[in-house]
């Protein structure tokens, strides 16, 4: 009986989570490969409060492939999504399973269709890396589907062809991703720098600011600032390099004080090349000025750093206390400063500790 006529489904789930970086990646050299134009260092977050969980699922009776993020179908017409699937089908290999009856061959995976279902129990779009947890999760569901034999490092080459911190994603603790040399990307790879029990006393706290989509893409914003801001280039080749050397000394050594220091310059350094592409794009808004005021204010009286704060490509904070005592402090002082509107949003504050 041919593959064509039989009737059975396999499936895989992958939960995956999102990532924010401490040293920044913004900028390309090559558009279509996602290639950086500096080195990043990211912290993995929680799977627990902040993840993408995929669901992918093959059989002969699909007539074509089809996704559905947060319960609303889209198109996978995208070459990012078009990108992923073509390299992971290429790395396809046999799959069997007996139980079911199923005996996939590797040339099988050109013409079979996928289903994909896909949920972030976070915000879409906000600036809190969504596109990062999805893409790797959607590459790694899709590498357990087809049998890849590829490991973390090499899938994050592909994840990265779908969005670029993606590839960061692959990997608990912090992780660098290697802006790599070669002109096809085949170096430009993630790797993990510590993993997640390395440094386990931090705590993170995220205050959503705006869970509503940021006016400028990441993807949009990136290629205005390599065409127009002055500082981007000098950023990339002097700055970034130094702090990426010192950002790893202090995670390895788990040096708070110096750790928060380039986190939240890089984030403060990161916004400012934003205000010097051209039109201005500004991510940042008056709360999230008043939450780095805030901490600044706190870090200074204490004569020490506390809490370190970092932002991605939109106005919500990313604050990374040095253990518990701080953390609970920290969310005392945010809520008195930060009132909630309601209980809901008290609770959800309290879900991200």
């Amino acid at each position: 009986m041919g593959i064509e006529s039989e009737k059975w489904i396999l499936m895989v789930t992958a939960r995956t989570p999102t990532n924010i970086a401490v040293i920044k990646y913004w900028g390309k050299r090559d558009e279509t490969l996602i290639l950086p134009i500096n080195d990043s260092i990211s912290l993995t977050l929680d799977p627990t409060h902040l993840s993408t969980t995929t669901t992918v699922s093959v059989s002969p009776t699909f007539h074509q492939d089809r996704m559905w993020l947060n319960g609303k179908e889209i198109s996978l017409q995208g070459g990012r999504f078009q990108s992923c699937l073509r390299e992971i089908r290429a790395r396809a290999q046999d799959v069997q399973d007996k139980k079911k009856g199923i005996d996939i061959k590797k040339e099988d995976w050109q013409k079979l269709h996928l289903h994909i279902a896909s949920y972030n129990n976070f915000p879409t779009a906000a600036g809190l890396a969504s596109s990062a947890a999805g893409l790797a999760c959607l590459v790694f569901s899709l590498a357990k589907l087809m049998n890849l034999k590829e490991d973390n490092s090499q899938l994050s080459a592909i994840a990265r062809q779908g969005s670029g911190s993606a590839c960061r994603s692959l990997y608990g603790g912090f992780v660098k991703w290697v802006m790599g040399k070669e002109d096809n990307g085949s170096d430009s790879l993630a790797v993990q720098l510590a993993d997640e029990k390395h440094w386990d006393e931090l705590v993170i706290i995220i205050a959503v600011v705006s869970a509503r989509q940021k006016e400028t893409s990441s993807t949009s914003g990136m290629r205005d600032t390599v065409e127009t801001s002055a500082l981007i280039q000098h950023r990339a080749k002097e700055v970034v390099p130094k702090r990426i050397v010192q950002m790893e000394d202090a995670i390895q050594n788990r040096d708070f004080p110096s750790f928060a220091r380039l986190a939240c310059t890089d984030s403060n350094q990161f916004h400012a090349v934003c205000l010097d592409t051209y039109p201005p794009i500004f991510y940042m808004n008056d709360t999230s000025h008043r939450i780095i005021s805030c901490v600044e204010k706190w870090n200074r009286a204490e004569g020490a750093p506390q809490v370190a704060y970092t932002f991605d490509a939109g106005p919500n904070a990313v604050m990374i206390a040095r253990n518990r005592k701080t953390a609970a402090l920290l969310l005392q002082r945010l809520l008195y400063n930060f009132p909630p509107e309601s209980d809901t949003d008290l609770g959800r504050v309290n879900n991200f500790i």
